[in-house]
């Protein structure tokens, strides 16, 4: 049986919401735009949080829906909303359970949700169902490291996913994308930064794949 969905972490969303600023200017708005660039149509954003990508989204794009299950962050997104460039509509649903119809999207967008949805296989199959084919999954997501790094991520999963809205340190998300069928058309690792400068740390994974 699948884990019970959650949407409730006020704690860790006002928290996000109030350091996602900071994470621009250490260099977050040039990944997000690489993320979203020469995405066109109607495209799906799951975990929209504040709405941060929204005015990323390039002109070719119609239409934005965000499902975003967490209150505040979502109100945050309906806010930002009001100054994005295409349509958008905000959803209170989740990655797992999305009420949208097959095939229904030219795009899809996951930055930083794969990590902390409930169940990621399923997640992803809900992609997979309302991409339309030949659709493409966007995706920036932090991974497992080898080494000493995964090893510490192990260790320090479940208390950060405690403190960290359900978030885990160590998932396979790559292997997770394939095995749901998607094929990943490219893919780089983005080291994370603070004001520029490289850290070690999780390894960021910015790529794009497709529904064949």
């Amino acid at each position: 049986m699948a884990a019970p969905l959650r949407s409730r972490h006020p704690i860790f969303a006002r928290c996000f919401a109030t350091l996602a600023p900071l994470a621009e200017t250490a260099g977050a708005k040039g990944v997000r735009q690489e993320l979203l660039a020469g995405l066109e149509g109607r495209v799906l954003e799951i975990g929209g949080g504040t709405g941060a990508n929204l005015r990323h989204y390039p002109p070719a794009v119609e239409e934005v829906t965000v499902v975003e299950p967490e209150g505040y962050l979502r109100r945050g997104c309906q806010r930002a909303a009001r100054g994005a460039r295409a349509r958008v509509e905000v959803l209170a649903a989740w990655a797992e359970r999305l009420p949208l119809p097959d095939s229904s999207f030219d795009a899809a967008v996951s930055s930083l949700v794969l990590c902390s949805v409930t169940d990621q296989g399923l997640a992803l199959a809900e992609l997979m169902r309302v991409l339309r084919p030949g659709g493409e999954l966007r995706f920036y997501e932090h991974v497992r490291s080898s080494g000493a790094v995964g090893q510490l991520q192990d260790t320090l999963d479940l208390p950060w996913g405690l403190i960290a809205g359900g978030c885990h340190l160590n998932r396979d998300t790559v292997a997770a994308i394939t095995a749901a069928g998607f094929v990943i058309a490219e893919m780089r690792n983005v080291p994370p930064r603070l004001v520029g400068i490289p850290l070690p740390g999780p390894r960021m994974m910015l790529g794009r794949a497709s529904r064949p």
